[in-house]
């Protein structure tokens, strides 16, 4: 049985799970780039009939599993990836398995950032490192206001690390009650009084039609000079070009970005060249620990379903 192991691109895939505990016969082989083209993504994984995929990584529309005769299971890492078209591949036959996860390490990263964005570490990293000492002047992050875009497991997460700092958390999202608020300490708000209030905004929402494009032009206008916004969900739920030139226009203080339309982010993409632009590289959930529990329980759902009694099945 042939098994791919996609997009492990710190090449620790092998190293953090017993892989030799599948059964006899089984043969891994471990890849650690991203193919966008979809020709060459169909002759690479052609001969494979078991594929882990790395979150969302690397997609599998309908036309890439109709291409793939041999495919018989898919273990995505996480219980949900909206790059598998799980409905088309039950259709064709190919098992969808997923894994458990962690519930905090994109939360830490969220608010790491906000920490970053505050004391305009960057900047001052940067101005050590040339040789120099304190360049601009940094802010408190105590008795400011956090704006949460979702107040859900992640965003609950956040809240709670932005009162520790002594923080006023107000949050927003189209389903949000003021249960939930309660329990967490939490303003509910209206979205266009949020983006007004908050000195930092962190977005914690899933990618949806809804949510696609949810801040856009109009949206950030709606933003003081002085906010930051940080974005570790879901890339098309922020409009990328009016971020830029919201932040290039000085209208926006700063923002933070570990997410991209594409990615890994080409390296001429005009991102890269935004002086208060943070950009980190989608490391929200790549953890140790989080790589701990995805790649055994990844060899758990492989094991299992050579076994005949596949586990964790995510269905349409």
């Amino acid at each position: 049985m042939k098994i791919a192991i996609l997009d492990d691109y710190q090449d620790v895939a092998r190293e953090v799970a017993d892989w030799g505990a599948l059964a006899g016969g089984a043969t891994v082989t471990f890849f650690h780039d991203t193919l966008a083209d979809e020709d060459a993504l169909v002759a690479r994984l052609a001969p494979f009939a078991i594929i882990g995929a790395m979150r969302e990584r690397t997609p599998f529309p309908d036309s890439v599993l109709a291409r793939l005769p041999n495919l018989r299971l898919i273990v995505t890492t996480g219980m949900k990836n909206a790059a598998i078209d799980v409905a088309a591949a039950n259709r064709r036959g190919v098992t969808v398995c997923g894994t458990g996860s962690s519930a905090h390490s994109t939360a830490e990263l969220a608010f790491a950032l906000v920490l970053v964005l505050a004391r305009d570490l960057v900047a001052q990293a940067a101005s050590m490192r040339a040789g120099g000492w304190q360049v601009g002047l940094g802010h408190d992050v105590h008795g400011k206001t956090l704006g949460l875009i979702g107040l859900g497991r992640l965003g609950g997460a956040v809240a709670r690390m932005a009162q520790a700092f002594g923080m006023t958390v107000i949050a927003w999202s189209e389903n949000l009650t003021d249960a939930r608020c309660a329990e967490l300490g939490a303003e509910r708000v209206s979205k266009d009084e949020l983006l007004a209030r908050a000195d930092f905004t962190s977005i914690h929402l899933r990618l949806s039609d809804r949510t696609r494009g949810l801040i856009g032009a109009a949206e950030l206008a709606r933003m003081r000079p002085t906010a930051s916004l940080i974005n570790t969900s879901r890339a098309p739920i922020v409009d990328t070009h009016a971020l830029v030139a919201a932040l290039l226009a000085g209208t926006l203080r700063s923002a933070a970005l570990d997410v991209y339309d594409i990615e890994p982010l080409p390296a001429d993409s005009p991102l890269r060249g935004v002086p208060n632009l943070l950009l980190t590289p989608h490391v929200g959930y790549v953890t140790r620990e989080t790589y701990e529990i995805f790649y055994p329980q990844m060899v758990e759902a492989i094991a299992a379903f050579l076994a005949g009694k596949p586990v964790r099945i995510i269905s349409d």
